[in-house]
């Protein structure tokens, strides 16, 4: 799973992101270099698909994103970024995505999802150990999300463990999160960019 850290933050994102974003980019370069050689200008204007397609990738792939702060976690997902502050996290759920459960709604990650089957073949005991206490059930039982080598269980883990240091230090107050207010943001400027670009490229297919 790709994660870095910067001025007290980790940022997630899926282990594809970085291949499948940079693999798109390049075979969109190399396309509009070709149709640039050929055609000249004229030629960028029918690899409008292609930038369209690059720009995609990015937006669903590379963009979004789990952020762990001091103050709030926020899900960066494609239409929408989403501040949940600490206070009013209530619980973390791993069920279809990594699900930040509030007294209010669950707010799922799109950079997150919970894994299919043949993550699940490739499971071992250790994936399963050393993990927070609140991600086990009864006797021990997790859910195949909660996994570490998984993007939920991933995710799932870097949130559970800043939430446990932030209550065990008395950061964050348990019983509080019926007053905390998490912020929902629409990503009108991303979203803006691919309406264009769509229309765009079905202009240059028609």
């Amino acid at each position: 799973m790709a994660t870095h850290e910067t001025e007290a933050r980790t940022v997630f994102r899926p282990r594809s992101a970085p291949w499948l974003t940079g693999s798109v980019w390049l075979l969109a370069a190399i396309g509009l270099a070709v149709s640039a050689a050929a055609y000249g200008v004229a030629g960028l204007v029918r690899t409008t698909p292609l930038a369209t397609l690059a720009y995609l990738t990015w937006w669903l792939a590379w963009y979004p994103a789990v952020v762990v702060g001091e103050a709030q976690v926020t899900l960066r997902n494609p239409l929408a970024t989403i501040k949940v502050p600490w206070d009013a996290l209530v619980t973390v759920d791993t069920k279809y995505a990594l699900t930040l459960v509030t007294p209010r709604r669950k707010y799922s990650a799109w950079a997150a999802p919970a894994p299919g089957i043949f993550a699940l073949y490739r499971a071992r005991a250790d994936h399963a150990s050393g993990l927070p206490e609140t991600t086990y059930g009864p006797a021990g039982s997790i859910r195949p999300g909660d996994l570490s080598h998984t993007d939920s269980g991933a995710a799932a883990y870097l949130v559970r463990k800043r939430w446990s240091e932030l209550l065990a230090d008395g950061t964050v107050e348990a019983g509080a999160a019926d007053a905390a207010r998490v912020a929902v943001r629409p990503n009108w400027l991303p979203i803006a960019v691919a309406v264009v670009l769509l229309a765009a490229g079905a202009a240059a297919l028609a």
